[in-house]
């Protein structure tokens, strides 16, 4: 959520990777690809974003603590982060996910806003369980 230089991000790109690999991801069982080059995460998000309303955005604990970090000046893509953590879950109707205790509020939220659609819409994304890790 905060601008980056462009060569700085390609490195981080590739650092990131390289990183994934060394852990073990085997790229011969699993797919690895750059989500900003899947314009459907964004189109999601948008779409997702129309229906999540703003003071349940405002009571998440991340965006109190980072904003009162800037001043009280957050910025909408600060604000927003969780809907598009939201649309990287429910874009690959995702049923499990791994997340840290951190983490759970914005899961929680990407539940409502699956149960949100499925209501409004019909059936289409499954609601998303946790995975948490003892570590």
């Amino acid at each position: 959520t905060m601008p980056k230089e462009p060569a700085v991000l390609r490195q981080n790109i590739l650092d990131t990777t390289a990183a994934i690999l060394a852990c073990g991801i085997d790229p011969k069982k699993c797919f690895l690809f750059r989500q900003s080059l899947v314009s459907e995460h964004a189109e999601l998000a948008w779409i997702l974003g129309c229906l999540t309303n703003v003071p349940r955005l405002l009571r998440l604990p991340q965006w109190k603590m980072k904003s009162a970090s800037q001043n009280s000046e957050g910025t909408v893509g600060l604000l927003t982060y969780p809907v598009l953590q939201a649309a990287d879950i429910l874009l690959y109707k995702s049923t499990r996910v791994p997340v840290g205790e951190d983490q759970v509020l914005h899961l929680e939220l990407a539940q409502d806003i699956a149960q949100h659609f499925n209501k409004k819409y019909g059936e289409f994304f499954p609601v998303p369980k946790a995975i948490l890790s003892e570590l």
